[in-house]
């Protein structure tokens, strides 16, 4: 898009461009949201930013009335796998904040000095800033959700200093720590004993009742579970995190926009949500910093960020698929809280319950059950020496050393030949993995759908979503293949 198209979404509130790019306003020096529901500014006046980091380091401050540090983030980070890709998933699960600008070079494999020219080059900020923005999201969350002292509110999020915290939120959010509680929205939820209310946004139509059937029929008794008739499920799980542990439930039924006209070209019929909404989620988490982290690994969790225009359009126009886009508009396609738990999971293979009883004799019990949730999914370390299959013995101990990464932002190539190159696992569980536990949007090949390979280049890079259809429209190829566990489940 050039700045002509670009102003032309904002003009329209077009919320499929939300997350995609901002734009700020330089008379009033806020920046929005494309959809803002403000009066639209006069183009002379409008600058436009590909982040919010870069919207606020050029000084402009987020709008209070369309919040534009709460949109979903863009599909493109998932879509590629470059050096920047990869920076930005990276940064998203929190590596910065934990490992440093150096922790996050090193994991990337270049220099400092190449990840800041390349992140600026592309986004007008360099990882600081945008670890820095992530920062002062969750810091305003926190003030608006909970009654924590913002004291303990500013470490929590990440800040070093009390100083930097209160300089930081005046500097973004044009108002101190307190005023921005006290202007927190009248009846918005707050947390009580000590659980923390989360609004998960997306973009686009969002086939809740799909997405959560996938997630059921996969629940591993004493990790997850879900409650409730279809169309009011949630879905509850333990969170095995960076400083702590947690306990996350998201509601099916969350909220959406009002829908407009879907814009012309577009397979995107009726649907709730269809102009995007959000998942009603609560977290009870053992250490508060870990909080962004938790909401970035549910995002993934639910594909949150997916660009559900862009696979339409796509997808659409495939004669085998267009039909089924057309009937489930915004499937998304599931990915993982915990890549590595995922590996075991699928190479592990069989129906949920054999999952369930290495859970209870490897996992580490919560202090106190919580419904049907009573342990942590073991770690590959737990699981090295284990009484379990060689398959899952060997990808566990290359888990555990660092021959195999598996984090945001490790190289999927990479990962998916040395998973397959593993005893026991091969192509077919290397792809699913790669696809939920890594978050790739366009694997299709490998994964038992018959003519992938011919088709793969039309759906690129959708054709994880293209699978998902496939699926559940009971088209997929109907062979299994050893180690391919949770893929032929």
């Amino acid at each position: 898009m050039n700045d002509e198209a670009r102003y032309e979404a904002v003009s329209s509130r077009d919320a499929r461009f939300d997350g995609e790019f901002f734009f700020a306003v330089r008379t009033t020096g806020i920046y929005c949201r494309p959809s803002c529901p403000a009066v639209t500014p006069k183009r002379v006046n409008v600058r436009f930013f590909p982040s919010a980091a870069a919207a606020q380091a050029a000084g402009f401050r987020a709008c209070r009335r369309c919040r534009p540090d709460a949109v979903p983030g863009s599909a493109e980070w998932n879509v590629r796998a470059d050096l920047v890709g990869r920076a930005m998933r990276f940064i998203g699960d929190g590596v910065v904040d934990r490992e440093g600008v150096g922790g996050l070079a090193r994991r990337l494999g270049y220099s400092a000095r190449q990840v800041q020219r390349q992140l600026t080059a592309e986004l007008g900020a360099g990882p600081m800033a945008l670890a820095r923005a992530r920062r002062a999201h969750t810091a305003r969350m926190l003030l608006q959700t909970t009654g924590l002292p913002v004291t303990e509110l500013a470490f929590a999020a990440g800040f070093a200093s009390i100083r930097q915290f209160n300089d930081t939120m005046r500097e973004i959010y044009a108002g101190t720590p307190s005023e921005l509680r006290a202007a927190a929205l009248r009846g918005a939820a707050r947390s009580a004993a000590g659980e923390i209310p989360v609004r998960l946004s997306y973009r686009g139509p969002c086939a809740e009742a799909e997405m959560f059937d996938f997630l059921q029929v996969r629940a591993v008794p004493g990790v997850e579970e879900i409650r409730g008739v279809r169309g009011r499920r949630t879905y509850r799980r333990t969170l095995r995190l960076d400083y702590g542990t947690g306990i996350a439930e998201i509601d099916e039924f969350g909220g959406a926009r009002p829908r407009r006209t879907p814009p012309a070209g577009l397979v995107c019929p009726a649907a709730r949500g269809a102009d995007g909404g959000w998942l009603e989620c609560r977290l009870r988490l053992t250490d508060l910093r870990d909080l962004a982290t938790a909401v970035q690994r549910l995002r993934r969790l639910f594909d949150l960020d997916a660009d559900p225009y862009a696979v339409a359009e796509r997808l659409g126009a495939d004669p085998l698929l267009g039909p089924l886009v057309a009937q489930r508009p915004g499937l998304r396609s599931p990915g993982a809280v915990d890549p590595e738990e995922l590996a075991v999971r699928t190479v592990l293979g069989g129906p949920p319950e054999r999952a369930a009883e290495l859970v209870r004799t490897y996992g580490k019990p919560l202090d106190a059950p919580d419904g049907g949730l009573t342990h942590l999914f073991p770690g590959p370390a737990a699981l090295t020496g284990a009484e379990v299959a060689a398959p899952v013995r060997a990808q566990c101990a290359a888990l555990a050393t660092g021959e195999i990464v598996l984090d945001a932002g490790a190289d999927r190539n990479a990962a998916e030949r040395a998973l397959a190159a593993l005893p026991g696992v091969g192509p077919r569980a290397a792809a699913y993995i790669r696809m939920r536990g890594m978050g790739d949007p366009d694997v299709a090949a490998g994964l038992g759908v018959a003519g992938a390979a011919g088709v793969a280049d039309a759906w690129r890079p959708w054709g994880a979503y293209a699978l998902h259809h496939l699926w559940r429209a009971g088209l997929r190829a109907e062979e299994e293949t050893p180690g391919a566990g949770e893929a032929a489940a």
